[in-house]
């Protein structure tokens, strides 16, 4: 077990973990993203897919434990890195260059996330800490969306959730050993494409309810 223990407190421990957890979490936002596109197909459709997940029972609590965990895990572990990153060049450069490839998501890597933190947690008292014994869950959306503040926090959380993914999908690849020069390129443009997904479909929900509700 030491060999473990040393090789989870190491550096590059850390961010395997950072990766495998942002793995799943890719996978989450993929198949949460699904399912709220049945938004599209009316009120009845969503409570539908809503009342589909809540009859899994003890999956859906067993599903959302493990989310908790890794999120814990992806929460404490990048804080950590971050803060040993600074200890080891407690002096800034005067001169912040966006040399060796680095972009608007790897400099903001540890911001973003505490943003997305700040989202989730927002998120998670409006819509799933909340009373659904004499309403639905679409009839909870859609009047929460009536209010343009509502609409702008969602707007603005998706596009740093986009900025975010875009850096941390194909470097979980880099870190995990997968990258090669041939195929990196094609991984970086699916890094993309799938943090344009995240931002504009789960971004524009908020607008298409607020129009149609």
């Amino acid at each position: 077990m030491n060999w473990l223990t040393n090789m989870v407190l190491s550096s590059i421990g850390k961010k395997l973990l950072m990766a495998f957890t942002g793995f799943a979490f890719c996978g989450f936002l993929m198949g949460h993203l699904a399912g709220n596109l049945s938004i599209y197909g009316g009120p009845d459709a969503f409570n539908s897919y809503a009342e589909h997940l809540h009859a899994l029972g003890p999956l859906i609590t067993i599903a959302e434990i493990g989310l908790l965990l890794f999120g814990l895990v992806h929460i404490l572990t990048g804080l950590t890195l971050f803060y040993q990153n600074l200890t080891a060049r407690p002096i800034r450069y005067s001169v912040n260059k966006s040399a060796g490839g680095r972009t608007l998501g790897s400099a903001t890597m540890p911001y973003s996330g505490l943003i997305i933190l700040a989202f989730l947690i927002f998120h998670l008292l409006n819509f799933h800490f909340v009373d659904k014994s004499e309403t639905t869950i679409y009839q909870i959306i859609a009047s929460a969306f009536q209010n343009p503040l509502y609409i702008g926090i969602y707007i603005f959380s998706m596009i740093i959730a986009a900025i975010h993914v875009s850096h941390g999908f194909w470097s979980a690849f880099q870190t995990l050993g997968l990258n090669h020069i041939k195929y990196m390129p094609t991984i970086k443009l699916a890094g993309i494409i799938f943090s344009l997904a995240i931002g504009i479909g789960f971004g524009f929900l908020p607008v298409f309810i607020s129009i149609t509700s």
